[in-house]
């Protein structure tokens, strides 16, 4: 054996494993953590302000009509209503972006 042999063996094992490994990602995994995590924060923020806006609603017409915490409550509660529709509807707009990319991904892979 000439010691050609043992840096060729090396060569053609790194040219396989680097075949096996494929294309790397377009998302390193701790760039996709971060991108969730963003997603995790937007929702929690609309719940919470939607809470909020409906609170200071129903606080500031108590305060005009006198009406006691009546229509703070019914705001407050209407508020975390509107603010669950919206995370909802942010879930699912997550969801079919995710959807739309697996598809493009499946379609590319046919022709490729």
């Amino acid at each position: 054996m000439s010691e050609d042999d043992p840096k060729q063996r090396l060569a053609e094992l790194e040219a396989r494993i680097a075949a096996a490994k494929g294309a790397p990602k377009d998302k390193p995994h701790q760039e996709e953590h971060y991108s969730q995590a963003q997603h995790a924060w937007r929702m929690v923020i609309e719940l919470v302000s939607g809470l909020g806006i409906g609170f200071g609603i129903g606080y500031g017409l108590d305060v005009l009509f006198g009406t006691g915490p009546w229509m703070m409550v019914l705001f407050a509660l209407l508020g975390f209503a509107a603010g669950v529709n919206v995370m909802i509807r942010t879930a699912q707009e997550l969801q079919d972006k995710k959807l739309a990319a697996q598809a493009r991904e499946g379609e590319g892979d046919e022709h490729g």
